[in-house]
C-alpha cells in the first residue's frame, strides 16, 4: 500500500509534537518528499481534475500546520517574502518551482526601510521538497500548470508577514492568503 495523506499527516503531528524544532520539520520535509512518490495522490490533488488554486488537504487542530495542495493555472513569480512565524515547506508535484532564497544583513523583521541579499536560487523537481523555516526570506517562480503541496506550521490567513521590494528597498506587512 501506498505511503499516503493520512499516513503522512499522522507521521507529521507525531514528529511535531516531539520536536517541532527545525529538526522535527526536517522530518516532516523528507515523509513529504515520500508522499510525493505516491502517484495516485499526485493525480488525485494536482490532476487534470483537481481544481485550480489553493485547496487545503488538512489542518491539524492541535498543532496548527495546514496542508495545502497548489494547483496553479499560469505562470507566476512572487516577490521575497516570509511566512512569519510560521515556517513552510514547498513539495513539488508537477513541473518545477525555481526557489531563490535571501538573507536580511540587519537580522531585523520589522517593515520599513530594509536591504535583503540574494544568496541562492535553484530548482524543485517533482518529488523534492524544500523548507523554508521562521522568517526565512524566500521567492518562488514556477510554469503553467506547476503544482506544489504546502505545508506550514500554521495558517497563514491572519499571520503577519513581510513582502520584500527590493527596487524600492522596503519590507511591508502582509496578512492576506499570497505575498502578491
Amino acid at each position: 500500500m501506498a505511503y499516503g495523506l493520512n499516513e503522512f499527516c499522522r507521521e507529521s503531528h507525531d514528529a511535531l509534537a516531539r520536536d517541532n524544532s527545525p529538526a522535527g520539520r526536517e522530518v516532516v520535509r523528507k515523509n513529504l518528499e515520500k508522499l510525493l512518490t505516491n502517484q495516485e495522490f499526485v493525480e488525485e490533488v494536482c490532476g487534470k481534475d483537481a481544481p485550480v488554486g489553493v485547496t487545503e488537504l488538512y489542518r491539524d487542530d492541535e498543532l496548527e500546520f495546514v496542508v495545502l495542495a497548489h494547483v496553479n493555472d499560469k505562470p507566476h513569480a512572487s516577490p521575497p517574502h516570509d511566512h512569519g512565524t510560521s515556517w513552510a515547506i514547498y513539495g513539488q508535484a508537477k513541473e518545477y518551482t525555481d526557489m531563490s532564497e535571501f538573507s536580511r544583513p540587519d537580522g531585523g523583521d520589522s517593515d520599513g526601510d530594509v536591504k535583503i541579499e540574494h544568496v541562492k536560487t535553484y530548482r524543485l523537481a517533482p518529488g523534492q521538497a524544500g523548507l523554508y523555516d521562521i522568517r526565512a526570506i524566500h521567492a518562488i517562480d514556477y510554469p503553467a500548470r506547476a503544482c506544489f503541496v504546502r505545508v506550514t506550521g500554521r495558517p497563514l490567513e491572519n499571520e503577519p508577514r513581510l513582502r520584500y521590494d527590493m527596487d524600492a528597498g522596503k519590507a511591508i506587512f502582509i496578512a492576506n492568503r499570497s505575498a502578491s
